[in-house]
């Protein structure tokens, strides 16, 4: 299997989401351009229409007229957030800032995600929140008044930060986050460009009382975790380049392809400039012989998009692949520790489940099978760039599942490769 050519993957999906968040809550036209069209990203528009948003028909080009906080108002329905953890996370805490009442649902993989983790901080702001014995949705949010709040979290997120920090924008108190490791921060970056006082103190973020968003345009740029799946089809060719353009390379997004070069990779930064608060970059990817790699707890924020791919990498490489401290894996789309090692098993690769990540043996022997997705995106398209490597004939079982993120995935994978 060899790579050439050029490929530009879709929008951010983070940055997509949140210019539309920010976009709403600033007062002004916004324009957004190259936004992510992915069933997520609509999830978080319909929700904000259902708010009383006015948000137009995504495109690759529309405008955001933003009314400000006070324009949102009690929804008529129940806010459908499909299969969006970011969506329901996020405008949880602009919900719980505003004196209304909402109902939060979801697809059945949604509903049982944990939500208690961003329903405790938000509550010890004073919000109110009723949620299922599972923890899941439906969720109800009591919205209100607000008050200060300093919180530490047990473990990274940045949904969750990024639910606190909203609700303390929009009710107008002072908020600060602190973390055990740095999540990804384009919350932070985004505010800040749009004129709140954000401060960043290592692993802490704190925003000031009675911050205001001004409108501002946003080029959403390429997705980095869309860009790996290209940058680990590379990896595991036997010759070629592919050059991947215009893609985010904000450093709390970048760790798989700090892994990869770790793993003999080669990956050069070209036209490296900063756009709206974010670095971009062309990347250059060349095949390199394979080797395997450590992954340690602290690598994991930067790359837990990414970790079934970097295990699919594995699967070719010389020698064996550890990945520890993903515990967060195991409540995605799906448990993606035991969904990944059960896939690999299945091909005939020596995979080993570890209670907080895996182990990975590597070979270069034929791999034939089908994969259960269990309709997680991240899992149909990491087996889909092994089943495009030399000697793998792999059936999945769940191909549109991409849409969630990456709606011409297929088209693009076909398009990057040849046999």
């Amino acid at each position: 299997m060899n790579v050439a050519g050029s490929l530009r993957v879709p929008g951010d999906k983070s940055v997509s989401h949140r210019s539309l968040i920010m976009g709403v809550l600033g007062v002004g036209p916004s324009r957004v351009t190259d936004i992510l069209q992915s069933a997520d990203v609509h999830s978080t528009a319909g929700v904000l229409r259902t708010l009383g948003a006015h948000i137009p028909e995504l495109s690759s080009n529309f405008v955001i007229m933003g009314r400000g906080p006070d324009s949102l108002r009690q929804p008529e329905a129940d806010l459908d957030c499909g299969n969006s953890g970011t969506t329901t996370r996020l405008i949880a805490g602009v919900v719980a800032a505003r004196p209304i009442t909402a109902t939060f649902t979801g697809d059945a993989s949604l509903s049982r995600r944990p939500m208690r983790r961003v329903s405790r901080p938000l509550e010890a702001m004073g919000a109110r929140f009723e949620l299922p014995s599972h923890g899941g949705l439906p969720m109800i949010v009591h919205g209100g008044a607000l008050h200060d709040v300093d919180w530490t979290g047990e473990m990274a997120s940045a949904q969750v930060k990024s639910a606190i920090l909203l609700a303390a924008l929009v009710s107008g108190v002072r908020a600060r986050v602190s973390e055990p490791a740095r999540s990804r921060d384009h919350t932070e970056r985004m505010l800040s460009a749009r004129g709140a006082a954000v401060t960043i103190d290592g692993r802490a973020v704190s925003i000031e009382p009675n911050q205001a968003l001004r409108a501002l345009d946003t080029h959403v740029p390429g997705d980095p975790s869309s860009a790996s799946f290209f940058a680990g089809l590379a990896a595991l060719a036997q010759s070629g380049e592919l050059r991947l353009e215009g893609v985010c390379v904000n450093e709390t997004r970048t760790g798989f392809f700090h892994v990869l070069r770790r793993m003999g990779v080669r990956i050069a930064e070209e036209n490296r400039r900063l756009e709206g608060g974010e670095w971009v970059a062309d990347l250059l990817v060349t095949p390199a012989a394979l080797r395997g790699a450590t992954v340690g707890e602290a690598d994991v924020p930067s790359m837990i998009d990414e970790l079934p791919l970097l295990a699919c990498v594995a699967a070719r490489a010389e020698g064996e692949t550890v990945i520890t401290g993903a515990n967060e894996l195991r409540v995605k789309e799906s448990d993606r520790i035991t969904a990944v090692v059960s896939n690999l098993r299945a091909l005939g690769v020596d995979a080993e489940e570890l209670p907080d990540g895996m182990c990975v043996r590597g070979s270069d022997k034929p791999l034939t099978g089908r994969i259960v997705t269990h309709g997680d995106h991240r899992l149909a398209m990491a087996f889909g760039v092994l089943g495009a490597s030399r000697d793998a004939s792999i059936e999945i079982d769940d191909r549109e599942c991409v849409a969630v993120s990456y709606p011409d995935f297929w088209r693009d994978l076909a398009r990057a490769h040849t046999a």
